[in-house]
């Protein structure tokens, strides 16, 4: 068992020196005006009765901007509107908090959690980064993700996950230790589609990393995940998959890499809640609040939620997506305080119905409780991927892809809302392209008068998608 929370020799959440040096965040940066105006809780703020009952008969009448969502894409593009343009707004959305799937808070014992799943901060724009570090503090972290594999044996190891070379030595016995021999290694194993190019998931991972990795982390990982082998899949699904010749083990490489002090909720908290411009409303379903005139009169609605449930009166299908179901467990006293190695370790096999186990316990933004070592259990959250519950990723295949444009060409004759965010996108955006996307829009708002996305989804580039 672990003796204390996933570290290096940099500290708690750090990767070793030599990967670590290369993250911009080097200390505690930002600022959060919460904080600086003497708030000291760690929990989220208690929101006005009047912003939780869902009694739209107190909101506003009459509003520049009706914003269905209050996530990344909604609050940003409020928060530009108001402090630049001096804009009203109200959001709505259909949860009982705000921060979408970003919401986090402090749970009975005193642990910090992620409601939806674990989040990890990570961007290479920094007009991204100066924008997030003026609503919260944040502290660097490097994430490094474990797997439980089976070795050449069918013993199951522990190793890090994008494959490096400790992760090849581990389970295939090897004895790469350069860079070279790394490259060397994976140009043996490597299978070339026989078209030249990848027509499918699996033959893009096995152009990748071969067939050895490919069967051991990618091929049951992804059906579980996906409800689809990765030859059902995009080739650009398993493109992505990085092929690492060194030692760095850190999941991203992407230049700042950080965790908000306080939690994801706290950003939201200064984005929106000291703002007169800004109103909001939880626990109003939008469909039902329009169908009831419960809406003010607006300028223009933003709205953020799956494409198709706007159109439903179409008749078109529905688009696909993938749920998670998450199976929290307190473990009550693990030896040494936790319960596994890392905060987040995948089980990629066949013989599990979980992808992955997250343990937040390890973080280092956790209160300073948990931090002391006053808390002696651990919160565990088991993820399973199911095709019911709330809409988390698209389903990248041809059927959905020709779908969603169906969709789209719908969207763009619908005269005075902006459809922005994942689900209206029908596209994975890591929380940077979120952000980058809602201030794109508001740039056009500034430019052109119109609220309306710069650039398609697509040209985002790949998000991570499931972890």
């Amino acid at each position: 068992m672990p003796s204390g929370p996933f570290a290096s020799a940099v500290g708690v959440g750090r990767a070793e020196p030599e990967w670590a040096a290369l993250n911009k965040v080097a200390g505690i940066v930002g600022s959060d005006p919460f904080e600086s105006s003497g708030e000291q809780s760690e929990a989220p703020l208690k929101l006005d009765d009047a912003i939780t009952s869902g009694d739209m008969s107190t909101a506003p009448k009459k509003v520049d901007l009706l914003i269905v969502g209050a996530g990344l894409s909604g609050a940003v593009i409020a928060e530009r509107c108001s402090k630049e343009l001096g804009m009203t707004s109200l959001i709505i959305d259909v949860r009982d908090h705000i921060g979408g799937n970003c919401y986090d808070y402090v749970e009975e014992h005193g642990i910090r959690a992620s409601k939806y799943g674990a989040h990890l901060f990570h961007t290479k724009f920094e007009r991204v980064w100066d924008y997030v570090t003026q609503f919260s503090k944040w502290m660097p972290f490097d994430h490094r993700v474990k797997g439980m594999v089976p070795d050449k044996d069918g013993v199951k190891k522990l190793v890090p996950i994008p494959p490096v070379q400790e992760t090849v030595n581990t389970l295939f016995g090897e004895a790469v230790d350069s860079e070279d021999k790394m490259q060397a290694w994976y140009e043996k194993e490597r299978v070339v589609p026989a078209g030249g190019e990848p027509a499918n998931g699996e033959e893009a991972a096995l152009s990748r990393v071969g067939e050895r990795l490919y069967e051991r982390i990618f091929k049951h990982y992804t059906k579980k995940q996906w409800d689809k082998y990765p030859a059902e899949l995009d080739a650009s699904v398993l493109m992505r998959l990085p092929c690492r010749t060194s030692t760095d083990d850190r999941y991203f490489n992407d230049e700042w890499q950080a965790l908000p002090l306080h939690g994801y909720t706290r950003i939201f908290e200064n984005m929106l809640l000291r703002d007169p411009n800004i109103s909001l409303r939880l626990n109003v379903d939008f469909f039902k609040a329009r169908e009831e005139k419960q809406l003010p009169e607006y300028g223009m609605l933003v709205y953020t939620g799956p494409i198709d449930s706007y159109f439903a009166q179409q008749g078109m299908p529905r688009l696909e997506y993938r749920s998670l179901r998450f199976e929290e467990e307190w473990v009550e006293a693990p030896p040494e305080g936790y319960f596994q190695e890392a905060m987040v370790v995948n089980h990629p096999s066949a013989d599990t119905e979980f992808t992955r186990i997250v343990e937040y316990k390890h973080v280092p933004n956790q209160p300073e409780a948990v931090k002391r070592g006053d808390v002696k259990g651990t919160l565990i959250a088991r993820e399973v991927s199911s095709a019911v519950g709330d809409p988390y990723y698209p389903v990248p295949n041809p059927e959905n892809r020709a779908l969603y444009e169906r969709y789209r060409e719908l969207a763009e004759k619908e005269e005075g809302v902006c459809f922005v965010g994942r689900l209206a996108s029908y596209k994975y955006f890591n929380m940077d392209q979120a952000i980058l996307n809602a201030l794109e829009i508001y740039d056009n708002l500034k430019e052109t008068g119109k609220l309306a996305p710069k650039r398609r989804p697509e040209d985002f580039g790949p998000g991570d998608g499931p972890k």
